[in-house]
């Protein structure tokens, strides 16, 4: 299986915690990062310059439409970004431990 990194920003900490928690708990993925940032971006016709969480889940590429899915459902934004890389190499006994905490419910 291949592990990947899912990530996502939110407008809030509470927000970052809640998608964490939650979709770390639905077994989505084995754990979740949250880091603040401060961002730069277009919205509706201006440049937009806010402090936001961006949220890491390490999963497995198998359950990224699930996780996505899960992303979107509970995000507050109108056009939230979702994406993800892959994680290569990984040390094998951390990708086992991804895996098997990857499996969803």
């Amino acid at each position: 299986m291949t592990c990947i990194a899912v990530v996502t920003t939110v407008g809030s900490r509470t927000e970052a915690q809640t998608l964490a928690r939650t979709l770390v708990e639905r077994e989505l993925a084995a754990c979740a990062h949250i880091s603040e940032v401060e961002s730069f971006y277009h919205w509706q016709g201006k440049v937009q310059n806010e402090v936001e969480y961006r949220v890491i889940f390490k999963t497995v590429a198998e359950r990224y439409a699930d996780l996505e899915e899960a992303i979107r459902a509970l995000h507050s934004y109108e056009l939230p970004a979702i994406y993800a890389w892959p994680l290569e190499p990984v040390y094998e006994p951390y990708a086992r431990w991804i895996e098997a905490h990857s499996a969803g419910r």
